[in-house]
């Protein structure tokens, strides 16, 4: 056969598609053995320590990057080479929401990820997520945001300098939309006067936020995997701050809060009373997220697949469940089986639950 007939329609020619072929399997040399030293130091380290410093680290992943690119779009205004050069809301957007999940993907595994004290809350309205820890998460979010802020000052301090200088030569309020304080947190602009508006505009956005996350953290949601829930999740505060960071939001607690003490400690109390607008932007986000999850859980939640999954128990046991759905008139046969660990129930629990209108012919409720 020759060279140029070697090939049938469908074969890729050599080249970088040599990366679709099963790679050769290499020997990973094995790691150091773990100590009983190392061992008896990870169990010493007070568990309440280790899930408020993730926490603050969490919060200081999301909200560093998120408010180095503002300082960067902010203090470009008015340079030469154009602000595009040196940011925009898109870049914005991208930065908050790849901390986030880099924030997940890094510190879950230890606090749980909540960053964020309203996300916080919900757990322990809704979850189970003991109330007593909620101080010490909510104080460790609002640290970690803190920090955030008084490292980036640090490192854009000449450039932000410069920048206020030059705003103080136009008369501009350092404290303003669009000053140096704004970089930090949340300023309305000047047209932006209505407190009412404010309020809604918070509200939604953050209802919107609330709703994804308590989606994508849905055992029973198909859609979104662990792999991809961080960044299912880091994209829906991309997509408001695309659309709604033009018009003033702060979307958390934390990040706005952390952040504004460090805008008072450099520019004075002002960032806490102009406009009266702070409140909007530390507090809202709490009523909001509750409502969210509210609505979740009244309207969307599924706990019978979750119990099905085995994510979730009934709290009186599998005696609770069948009488659940014997009062329902679900159990038929053996339908009992599949809650005493027989997989063969399970079609007949299913079959039960779409002839008595739980599940349409295509298994979804």
């Amino acid at each position: 056969m020759s060279d140029m007939h070697r090939l049938h329609t469908n074969d890729l020619e050599l080249g970088a598609t040599d990366a679709v072929q099963r790679h050769i399997s290499r020997t990973v040399v094995p790691p150091a053995q773990v100590s009983q030293r190392k061992l008896d130091f990870e169990h010493s380290r007070p568990r309440w320590l280790r899930e408020c410093m993730a926490e603050a680290t969490g919060v200081f992943f999301y909200v560093f990057p998120g408010i180095a690119s503002v300082a960067s779009f902010t203090i470009n205004l008015a340079s030469p080479e154009g602000v595009t050069a040196f940011g925009s809301l898109f870049q914005i957007g991208w930065a908050f929401a790849i901390g986030i999940a880099f924030a997940i993907i890094t510190c879950a595994p230890t606090s749980g990820g909540h960053f964020n004290p309203a996300i916080t809350i919900c757990f322990a309205i809704w979850q189970g997520f003991p109330w007593k820890k909620v101080p010490h998460y909510i104080i460790s979010q609002i640290f970690g945001a803190f920090v955030a802020g008084l490292l980036m000052m640090g490192m854009y301090w000449p450039e932000i300098q410069a920048y206020s200088a030059a705003l103080t030569a136009k008369g501009v309020p350092l404290v303003s939309n669009g000053g140096p304080a704004s970089i930090l947190c949340t300023i309305p602009g000047a047209t932006q006067t209505n407190l009412g508006y404010l309020f809604m505009t918070e509200f939604f956005v953050d209802s919107f936020i609330g709703l994804v996350i308590w989606a994508a953290l849905d055992p029973a949601n198909p859609f979104v995997s662990a792999t991809t829930a961080p960044f299912v999740i880091g994209l829906a505060y991309a997509n408001m701050v695309w659309g709604f960071a033009g018009i003033s939001i702060s979307t958390n607690l934390a990040r706005d809060l952390g952040t504004r003490m460090v805008a008072a400690i450099f520019y004075g109390p002002t960032v806490f009373s102009i406009d009266n607008y702070s409140w909007i932007s530390i507090l809202v986000n709490v009523p909001a997220t509750i409502f969210a999850t509210a609505y979740y859980e009244f309207l969307m939640r599924d706990s019978i697949q979750r119990i099905g999954a085995g994510h979730a128990v009934h709290e009186e046991g599998d005696e609770g469940l069948v009488r659940h759905f014997t009062n329902r008139g679900l159990m038929e046969g053996g339908t009992t089986n599949m809650l005493q660990g027989n997989g063969s129930g399970s079609d007949e629990y299913e079959t039960g639950k779409r002839e008595h209108g739980y599940l349409d012919t295509n298994g979804a409720k």
